[in-house]
């Protein structure tokens, strides 16, 4: 049903972590697969992914490429994208399996974004507090994209060597066909 695309660093801390909240996901049937996409090359993502049977690609290039080569491995319908980092809560997996079901039913092609939280250690500087808030009114990047697999490659996917490109694909989606889900994502 669903491909998960995440995108590392090479840091294994915040990729356990993204790892960790889909487990629940892969034991209700939800997700396929998940690709861990390293842009680091350093070894240590390849061993993360073996041992949490994720299927691993090094690519070195922007966070776009990344995305962009996850989403044509992909054998699922469904992609959803995240970062390492982002830890989704537990009530996303039945409303994934919901958004996808309403989706296929209308037959009107759309995308969700999940919801934005802080972290409850993080930083309290007015800047970390004025992009929360930029966030809550006008989704980013990082908060996860859970797309049809054919409507990513209808609106262009990611192009890998354009600058934001996530954000254009955010843009090309526009406010008609985007979705903010009531699942939070909490960025570590």
């Amino acid at each position: 049903m669903l491909s998960v695309i995440i995108q590392t660093e090479g840091e294994e801390q915040p990729a356990v972590a993204t790892l960790a909240a889909l487990v629940p996901g892969a034991a209700a049937g939800v997700i396929r697969e998940v690709l861990l996409v390293d842009r680091a090359a350093n070894g240590v993502m390849e061993r993360v992914a073996d041992v949490a049977g994720c299927r691993f690609l090094a690519l070195q290039g922007s966070r776009a490429a990344a995305f962009a080569a996850g989403a044509r491995q992909a054998r699922s319908p469904w992609l959803m994208f995240l970062c390492a980092g982002c830890v989704l809560d537990s009530g996303w997996i039945e409303e994934t399996t919901q958004f996808i079901q309403s989706v296929a039913s209308s037959g009107r092609p759309r995308a969700g974004v999940f919801r934005f939280a802080r972290a409850p250690a993080a930083d309290t500087r007015l800047r970390d507090r004025l992009k929360s808030v930029v966030r809550m009114l006008a989704p980013m990047t990082d908060q996860g994209l859970l797309i049809a697999r054919d409507h990513y490659f209808r609106l262009g996917g990611d192009a890998p060597d354009a600058r934001r490109s996530q954000a254009r694909l955010l843009r090309r989606l526009g406010r008609s066909s985007r979705t903010q889900l009531r699942s939070r994502i909490i960025m570590l």
